[in-house]
């Protein structure tokens, strides 16, 4: 078995904590403490971010997405692989150092996704984005924690609550929809985001497609225009 080497690390902007980077043979690992935020074997159910969004929004034109978390790639290539060419993504991540591992140690995993004429990057907050765009997106997908209880970041739980909620509806165009990753259910989320004017659509997948964890992904729908 080939021992996990350590690449780097870095600090979370406005948090105590520190991800770094870990590498086996082939297999990258992102950790935070003793929690594994991703691996680079496992991008199953992140990559069903992307698609199932895409089925949600596949008849509107010149579709907008902002994806939440650029972590190894996986939802954003998805993304790219099913978004026409007329598309256009930004995807917000808080941390620079992880930018910089997708171009410098994780390349291979990134296969130059970050290059495509379609991707933008925000580096930032998620949520000045979002409160930063009115009508502006088609779909927002959100991958920046372990789901709405946050775990990395405190503050990322203003993405969940109602304000936060709002914020995301008036920053998608009418029938746009809001995706939102899990590591594991959270019924209270599901009413908040029915509550907040959206149809929801709660979809268990697995880690590594067929293997692996259950996650959830709450695909919620602005209604109402």
């Amino acid at each position: 078995m080939l021992p996990w080497i350590q690449l780097d690390s870095a600090t979370i902007p406005g948090e105590d904590g520190e991800l770094r980077l870990k590498r086996r043979g082939d297999e990258f690992s992102i950790m935070l403490g003793a929690n594994e935020l991703m691996n680079s074997r496992l991008s199953g159910s992140e990559e069903a971010l992307a698609t199932l969004s895409w089925e949600r929004i596949k008849t509107h034109p010149k579709p907008r997405v902002l994806i939440g978390g650029l972590g190894m790639g996986f939802t954003l290539r998805a993304a790219l692989a099913v978004l026409p060419e007329d598309a256009g993504v930004t995807v917000a991540e808080l941390v620079p150092a992880v930018v910089a591992w997708a171009r410098g140690p994780m390349a291979e995993v990134f296969k130059g996704c970050l290059d495509d004429p379609r991707v933008g990057i925000h580096q930032g907050d998620v949520g000045e984005a979002i409160r930063a765009g009115k009508a502006a997106y088609d779909a927002i997908l959100l991958d920046v924690d372990n789901g709405p209880d946050g775990l990395t970041r405190k503050s990322n739980d203003r993405l969940y609550d109602f304000a936060g909620l709002r914020a995301a509806r008036d920053a998608l165009r009418p029938s746009g929809v809001l995706a939102v990753w899990s590591s594991g259910p959270d019924p209270d989320f599901t009413r908040r985001l029915r509550d907040s004017g959206f149809s929801v659509d709660v979809v268990n997948t697995r880690a590594n497609r067929k293997r692996g964890a259950r996650h959830v992904i709450w695909f919620a729908v602005k209604s109402g225009g």
